[in-house]
């Protein structure tokens, strides 16, 4: 399908609003307000940068801030997110599989900036996992696009049913079912079930601080981070790991492992109140004594240009 008409989806411009109240900004650090400042110009310019290669090209384009999207992205033959990864997790709650997306990293981190800032502020910035694309390589990474080089690979997402009623937005990266207060906790029982209704003999029963399953492009996040392990980026399968379970628990494998695309994980949820989290803070849906939730990879997939893609392409010439 030839690319002509293009959604540019930005994040906003003046990433830190906090900055100044009445004029008198809320950073003291000298240090950290110059920084925060010059991040809020690179995300500018990488905008402008865009905008102007884009101008270039024999495509139809029109630019639209990350917060005034509210209704789901149709009549677009791509869409470009102009941000880092959370703007790309963004815009996927908007876009089906008929809809490739393409990220731009407006901002990525400077490793010698992380090390020489280190002793005053963490000075890491977006990590870019799911953007194939810098303003070093867009033009590069555009046209190889638009002249059919590359095709967008197709990522898992989760689907949600609470209730039996399936929830309209799919995560891209990870769910988090939890009570709505950090400190407390979260009581609840899951089994993995095949799509055919035979179930895992073990019920395994809970209580800890929540339940997170992630896709494979999730599994380089808040996963990985609690001690998950990375999956191939294409894989269908959920990994699940039980937060801080309270002790005795089951064993370790009934608390952290993965399940098939021809399987679901089915909770019951025993607290009072609780929250599913779709992709960190952006959606976000209330359960509550007695609700069922069932978790698997149904979804739409979502088809997104990587980066590994662009190397293989650049690997033949």
């Amino acid at each position: 399908m030839a690319i002509r008409k293009l959604l540019l989806l930005l994040k906003p411009v003046d990433l830190y609003p906090f900055l100044e109240t009445d004029g008198v900004s809320l950073i003291k650090n000298h240090q950290v307000l110059q920084y925060l400042e010059s991040r809020c110009k690179v995300h500018r310019d990488a905008i402008t940068f865009c905008q102007e290669i884009l101008n270039k090209k024999p495509v139809e384009w029109k630019p639209i801030a990350r917060n005034d999207l509210s209704h789901p992205i149709r009549d677009v033959d791509m869409v470009i997110t102009v941000g880092g990864d959370g703007t790309l997790l963004h815009a996927s709650h908007f876009i089906d599989d008929s809809v490739p997306v393409l990220g731009v990293n407006s901002d990525p981190t400077q490793a010698h900036e992380v090390e020489e800032l280190s002793d005053q502020f963490d000075a890491s910035r977006s990590t870019g996992h799911l953007c194939a694309a810098t303003v070093e390589n867009f033009e590069q990474v555009l046209d190889d696009i638009l002249f059919g080089r590359v095709v967008p690979s197709k990522v898992s997402r989760i689907s949600v049913k609470l209730n039996s009623e399936p929830l309209l937005s799919h995560a891209l990266n990870d769910i988090l079912i939890s009570h709505p207060c950090p400190a407390a906790v979260s009581k609840f029982s899951f089994k993995i079930k095949n799509k055919d209704g035979d179930t895992n003999p073990k019920t395994v029963n809970c209580r800890s601080s929540g339940l997170r399953v992630c896709t494979a492009a999730g599994s380089t996040a808040a996963m990985l981070s609690a001690g998950g392990f990375l999956m191939p980026m294409l894989s269908r399968d959920l990994q699940f790991m039980v937060r801080e379970p309270i002790s005795p628990v089951p064993t370790l494998s009934q608390m952290h492992s993965a399940f098939k695309p021809d399987q679901s994980l089915d909770v019951n949820w025993y607290s009072d109140h609780g929250t599913i989290y779709i992709d960190g803070c952006q959606v976000n849906y209330n359960v509550q004594l007695g609700d069922t939730i069932e978790i698997s990879s149904d979804a739409p997939v979502l088809n997104v240009f990587l980066s590994q893609g662009f190397t293989q392409i650049r690997s033949r010439y």
